[in-house]
């Protein structure tokens, strides 16, 4: 969702990873309830994830956006998708102590996890590809009220080295300026760390001054050791 994709401070992750999460960890990293599937989602970014696929094959409406499906960027993503869930997969077992290893069994399991929501995603930008938008934060192409729930995961907070605080608070509201009810964000710490993003309650603070609440919820999810909370923001009424 960046013009840099080259990340230097990150953990040694390198580039901002295409990531290919299911509907399964999407739910638990969000707290999603039923009535939440139920809504106009938007998913930003949404790499190369199985969820818009795996919710829209269940009658939802879910639009995910990602500044990597630009210029016939959708076909080189879906083509990429599996080799970014393996580069991904190799990070994490090099650091396998700093995960938990609850909802995924083991890297193997991780793998074949990431492997199915890619594969999930391919076939879905080739018969739907009207669901995957190009869009760049922090100016998306949508009106305002454009969704009622929209969700970011692994891209705020966690690329704190590269992305500056002036962007997570430009992202943020421009996020909550298409939502109409919430926006939740996960996870709140940098890749490779196991802290939040150290800027956090100042920025809260500052949404709050922009006529954004926000709050800390706990979610039932923990990979990335600490990262078990994830950020709502709504405009404040």
């Amino acid at each position: 969702m960046v013009d840099n994709h080259t990340s230097t401070g990150t953990g040694g992750l390198g580039e901002i990873l295409v990531s290919s999460r299911s509907l399964a960890e999407y739910q638990a990293m969000f707290a999603l309830t039923e009535d939440d599937l139920g809504r106009r989602i938007l998913d930003c970014p949404g790499g190369a994830a199985g969820f818009t696929a795996e919710v829209s094959g269940r009658g939802g409406d879910v639009t995910a956006c990602d500044i990597a499906y630009f210029d016939d960027g959708l076909e080189r993503v879906a083509a990429t998708a599996v080799a970014e869930a393996d580069r991904g997969n190799r990070y994490i077992r090099e650091r396998a102590d700093a995960y938990r290893w609850t909802f995924f069994a083991d890297p193997d399991d991780h793998q074949r996890a990431r492997h199915r929501s890619a594969q999930q995603f391919v076939a879905h930008t080739r018969t739907s590809p009207q669901h995957y938008i190009p869009a760049r934060l922090p100016a998306l192409p949508f009106p305002d009220n454009s969704f009622d729930l929209v969700l970011s995961s692994h891209l705020l907070f966690s690329y704190a080295d590269d992305l500056d605080y002036d962007f997570h608070l430009q992202a943020i509201t421009e996020l909550t300026r298409v939502a109409v009810a919430e926006v939740r964000l996960f996870p709140l710490m940098p890749v490779g760390s196991s802290v939040r993003y150290p800027r956090l309650e100042e920025l809260m603070d500052e949404l709050s001054r922009w006529g954004i609440r926000s709050r800390i919820m706990k979610v039932d999810y923990e990979f990335q050791i600490g990262g078990d909370e994830m950020l709502v923001c709504r405009i404040g009424r």
